[in-house]
């Protein structure tokens, strides 16, 4: 158990970005009682104002408690900030919710235990530092009994979706998801450039895109069913892709919107019209992408 009967749940977090403290308000809006540390003093300070109790060291934060939440930029930053404390790593929990690689998620984890701790990886999804966005979870990932132990403690944070024993799998997922988030931003910030640089109204634009933001999901799933299945692309379909990624371009570029983004689908299109041409056989974008074995 992470908290003895009747005593009052605590936690120490490491890590004071716009995560961190957005995890930090929201363990002490459940009443549970939160250590912080941070390398500038001034997020430690804001987060004692609201009730945190400040830690003035690596070693303090992690001796105040047995779960110790880390939210750094990235695993290399938990070595440099948990290396400063290894002795005192015996015995603890660390859930780390930062972001990185699968692979070293993995060796984070053993790097942890190797000092005597016990390790969760985690990927938060939300909507920014909103962890309590209707849409916001938590990937979890490492031995089932830990998360067990400590699932009532992170409670707070956000809905949690345990995935696997694997200590990368938090990340797989999340990484995963990042993915498709990241040329979604570039790409909405080309289409309002697009529709500004016209001479037209931003807000007029904003609800057809979210409208066209419901078909989504029908994508994903017919995506998803023809990735599981050994089929081949269709020639007709990447040459219309080309042909739309062409008038995207121009469109964007008529006006002076950037079209990099633009350029880069057109040419993965084309990577498969070229293979598809040289193979006689319709390259799926999926085997394009790597995701199926031969």
């Amino acid at each position: 158990m992470s908290q003895q009967q009747g005593s009052t749940a605590s936690v120490s977090v490491i890590g004071l970005g716009p995560m961190g403290q957005a995890m930090v308000r929201a363990f002490l809006s459940a009443g549970t009682e939160v250590t912080v540390w941070n390398r500038t003093s001034a997020k430690v300070d804001a987060m004692v104002a609201l009730g945190a109790k400040p830690a003035n060291s690596v070693a303090e934060a992690l001796g105040s408690n047995e779960l110790i939440v880390v939210s750094l930029t990235h695993y290399d930053a938990m070595y440099q900030v948990l290396g400063q404390a290894t002795d005192q790593l015996a015995g603890k929990v660390i859930a780390n919710l930062s972001s990185d690689s699968p692979e070293k998620a993995r060796v984070g984890g053993t790097w942890v235990r190797s000092h005597g701790a016990q390790f969760l990886s985690g990927g938060f999804m939300s909507a920014g530092d909103n962890i309590e966005h209707p849409a916001s979870y938590i990937f979890y990932s490492g031995p089932r009994e830990v998360f067990d132990a400590q699932a009532d403690l992170l409670r707070p944070l956000s809905p949690q979706e345990y995935l696997g024993t694997d200590d990368g799998l938090a990340q797989v997922f999340y990484q995963a998801l990042l993915v498709t988030f990241h040329p979604w931003i570039l790409s909405y910030h080309q289409a309002l450039a697009l529709i500004e640089r016209s001479g037209h109204d931003i807000d007029q634009f904003l609800p057809y895109a979210v409208r066209s933001a419901g078909a989504y999901p029908f994508f994903m799933e017919e995506y998803a069913k023809t990735a599981k299945e050994d089929g081949s692309g269709d020639l007709a379909a990447l040459q219309m892709m080309d042909a739309g990624a062409q008038h995207i371009i121009e469109a964007s570029e008529e006006v002076g919107a950037d079209s990099t983004l633009s350029h880069a689908a057109q040419s993965l299109w084309r990577k498969a019209i070229t293979e598809t041409e040289a193979t006689s056989n319709a390259v799926a974008m999926f085997d394009l992408m790597g995701g199926r074995k031969n």
